[in-house]
């Protein structure tokens, strides 16, 4: 049958014929086209099988009503992973033969390697795996682990202003490595200088005072704002470390310039903030707070977890640095470098975790001097695991998942590594001749392994980075019980 739809003509069945291809397009979208979909995203390992989803649940499914959800008991930690039980336990020379079957092709240097069932800490494999190891940006799981351990996942960092008399006010940095010069619409949670300068300017206003002097305290961290084992030229990865800087002292992006002087751009940004509600400031110099300094205004950083994932999803130099002095602060420790290692080594001590091998020099992983044996990589990353740990969960969801986000999003693309895709989680680590990756994969057989492959003296980069993809895919394909 043939429709003809010009001028003058009319048919009666026109009207239905188009309903019945309606109904038919939108069978096909909610059904042949799901179908289609999901087998478009096993294709490319976006979407797996006991594996991480990098799809909301229910993205080609028809939208309920949602329901009320019921309320967690009170203490009771957000139900983000499942803790590693015992079960089964896959043979370990079953494992060592998946790992040792990858052939490094072109790949140089050495290695240390672990790998652990995560349920019972047995270990599975083992090279090198207490020989202590440069561990590069891996370094952020252990200063992650540490400081979640002692100030707890929800423990937030405040930036406040305070007044040591009439007119005078003063910007007092809390360390929130993620505050910025303006609020975000698209980050709102993350504290702002403009939000508090609203809050400050309506406090001074009620008091009467429109014209203030403004000095800002950075007193929180002690010791040098720069570690003595970074090179000058780390100037375009890290900034100089402060209790109070907005948009973590840069320029633009992630990498690259740094501005001159952190606290004091920081300063000038809330005074401009303040001018722009009505306040005159009139001189901006740094000083400190006084004892009994009134408060005025506070803004609080993102909770501790929220903050864990971020700077592990992007490796984040800055955040890392300030979340090792913010554990030493925690401990009770000034808080400056030597504080903050002498704190995380012995936070891992008391996890079990510590080799006694193994030196910590900074949090971020940038120094050099820096040495951890993959055994005691994998060890922290068991304890996130177990039931006994729910407070250091973050170090596991801010894991980027293999092909799909963060430093691993372009990532796991060879055929022996895309098996990985969607199921491995880890945190890479990479300097000069170093290149690690350490994190935790639910196999095919349902186990859960835990691993850590920190290489050193590797001359070809891009072979060495690939090996570490194949090698870690092919253990994601374990049925090695």
């Amino acid at each position: 049958m043939r429709l003809r739809t010009a001028i003058g003509h009319r048919f009666v069945l026109a009207p239905v014929i188009l309903l019945v291809v309606a109904g038919l397009v939108a069978g096909f979208l909610t059904g042949t086209f799901s179908a289609g979909a999901r087998r478009g995203l096993y294709a490319t390992g976006l979407l797996s099988d006991g594996g991480a989803s990098t799809l909301p649940p229910g993205a080609f499914e028809r939208p309920t009503p949602p329901k009320t959800p019921e309320p967690e008991p009170p203490g009771a930690p957000p139900a983000v992973l499942a803790p590693a039980t015992a079960g089964p336990q896959p043979k370990a020379k079953a494992v060592a033969a998946k790992v040792n079957g990858v052939k490094r092709a072109g790949g140089t240097g050495t290695f240390s390697g672990s790998v652990m069932d995560a349920g019972t800490g047995k270990v599975l494999y083992a090279k090198n795996a207490t020989k202590a190891y440069i561990p590069a940006s891996t370094m952020k799981l252990l200063t992650a682990t540490a400081g979640l351990s002692i100030l707890g996942p929800q423990h937030r960092f405040s930036t406040r202003v305070v007044s040591s008399g009439k007119g005078r006010i003063t910007l007092v940095g809390g360390g929130d490595p993620y505050l910025m010069a303006t609020r975000s619409r698209t980050d709102p949670d993350r504290a702002s200088l403009t939000q508090l300068a609203q809050a400050t300017a309506v406090r001074l206003k009620k008091s009467g005072v429109n014209k203030v002097t403004l000095g800002y305290d950075v007193s929180l961290f002690s010791g040098p704002s720069w570690h003595p084992d970074w090179p000058s030229f780390y100037s375009d990865q890290v900034t100089p470390i402060s209790a109070l800087w907005v948009n973590e002292g840069r320029v633009a992006g992630a990498s690259g310039p740094r501005v001159a002087d952190p606290p004091k751009t920081a300063a000038d940004a809330f005074a401009g903030a303040l001018r722009a509600r009505g306040i005159k400031v009139t001189s901006v110099k740094k000083t400190g707070a006084a004892k009994k300094a009134t408060p005025l205004a506070a803004v609080q950083s993102l909770p501790l977890d929220r903050i864990v994932e971020r700077l592990l999803m992007v490796s984040d130099n800055d955040a890392s640095e300030i979340v090792a002095r913010q554990a030493a602060i925690g401990a009770g420790k000034p808080g400056s470098f030597e504080d903050a290692r002498k704190v995380v080594r012995d936070r891992l001590v008391k996890l079990g975790a510590w080799d006694k091998s193994a030196r910590i020099r900074d949090g971020s992983g940038l120094s050099r001097k820096n040495e951890v044996p993959a055994a005691m990589m994998a060890k922290t990353l068991r304890q996130a695991l177990t039931p006994q740990h729910p407070e250091l969960r973050a170090v596991l969801t801010g894991l980027p998942v293999a092909g799909v986000e963060g430093s691993l999003r372009r990532r796991f693309t060879t055929e022996e590594a895309t098996a990985g895709r969607g199921l491995v989680r880890a945190k890479t680590g990479t300097l000069n001749q170093v290149s690690a990756l350490a994190g935790y994969s639910r196999t095919h057989d349902g186990s859960l392994l835990v691993y850590a492959f920190l290489v050193n003296r590797a001359t070809n980069y891009a072979a060495t980075r690939d090996w570490l993809d194949r090698v870690t895919g092919t253990i994601s394909t374990c049925g090695c019980r």
